[in-house]
């Protein structure tokens, strides 16, 4: 297991994190457990969860229970908690309504609330990387891009809710209850607005975006890649092997009991004719050179260089132990050039 610094921060994560948003729901709290007692075994450091997971399927009455299901592993194993980073998020108004909430947008008050909830499920006095789910002014991703537009918003009024947040950040920093910041579905202009008025004002360094990225949504591969690289903010890669797309178990139109797909159809949009054709040509390139399919999908994303960890989701050990055996996988110069000539036969494929 390799491991990369967070951010411009002396935290080392490792490159897979570990993800938890169907504990709750298609996990037990003991799968849960298990889950992060292998994880930790190979190596892995870092965990990642949200306010308002699980969402396999969303739902206010088990919101929250994610946390709640870590929470109780922190409880039990205090001497590990130091040497373990955890990440939870707060909740924009694109991602999901929360319970209590009413569609509140995030705001200093709305990070404090949520931030002293999320504590008392996990049982821990302070979150080591705190990310706002959702941008308030609404995002491309899940599908959005096709036709999201920007809203022609107050620009001014947007940077004041953006200075407001961050100056709560910094008082839940100095109070000791959060370490660091990130973001999750932001975009160039965001993310820079949020390092300028960082940089003005003294104010928390955003340290990582968590964005979609796969060998399915490549979206970040041109300006985020790049500004992202260059100012030092790591990206936490969700859904790379796209919710199972990835890993061939939904190929001739198989729907496994209990996967994703048997909850989501078509996998919030991911399932297009154009996306079973990429998995099509991504599977040919694992079967010609003799790799395990999700092994192949999860490495690829661990070569990209401005990738700080890569979250895999699992519903069974066996699955975690796939996931985890992509730190091993080296792709020879063939498989990444096998794998660059499918991206240009389907771009964007869903």
């Amino acid at each position: 297991m390799e491991y990369k610094r967070l951010g411009r921060t002396d935290v080392m994560v490792s490159e897979l994190c570990l993800g938890t948003m169907t504990w709750g729901t298609q996990n037990t709290e003991a799968e849960g457990h298990a889950q992060i007692d292998m994880s930790l075994d190979h190596g892995v450091n870092f965990i990642d969860t949200a306010e308002i997971y699980p969402t396999t399927p969303q739902s206010l009455e088990k919101q929250g229970a994610t946390e709640e299901i870590l929470g109780k592993w922190l409880a039990a194993n205090k001497a590990k908690r130091a040497n373990v980073v955890v990440a939870t998020k707060v909740a924009g108004p694109g991602a999901m309504n929360v319970k209590g909430r009413n569609g509140r947008p995030i705001t200093p008050e709305t990070i404090r609330e949520a931030l002293e909830l999320s504590l008392g499920r996990l049982q821990t006095d302070y979150v080591d990387l705190y990310q706002f789910h959702w941008p308030n002014r609404g995002a491309y991703h899940f599908r959005a891009m096709w036709d999201y537009a920007p809203k022609g918003e107050d620009i001014e009024g947007v940077r004041d809710n953006m200075r407001a947040c961050l100056e709560t950040m910094g008082d839940l920093i100095k109070e000791g209850k959060v370490r660091h910041f990130g973001t999750s579905n932001e975009t160039v202009w965001g993310i820079m607005n949020f390092l300028r008025l960082a940089e003005d004002e003294g104010l928390p360094r955003m340290v990582s975006v968590q964005n979609e990225y796969s060998l399915l949504a490549r979206y970040y591969d041109t300006d985020m890649a790049e500004m992202t690289m260059y100012e030092n903010v790591g990206l936490l890669a969700y859904s790379p092997i796209a919710c199972g797309l990835l890993s061939g178990k939904y190929r001739g139109g198989a729907t496994p009991k209990g996967s994703r797909k048997s909850i989501n159809e078509n996998l919030a949009g991911r399932i297009t004719e154009w996306s079973m054709a990429a998995v099509e040509g991504y599977a040919a390139i694992a079967e010609k050179h003799g790799l395990d399919f999700t092994q192949m999908s999860l490495g690829w994303t661990l070569t990209r260089p401005f990738l700080t960890s890569s979250i895999y989701g699992a519903t069974s050990l066996d699955q975690v132990k796939t996931a985890l055996g992509a730190a091993d996988v080296r792709l020879s110069k063939e498989v990444l050039d096998e794998i660059q000539m499918v991206r240009r036969a389907y771009p964007i494929p869903m």
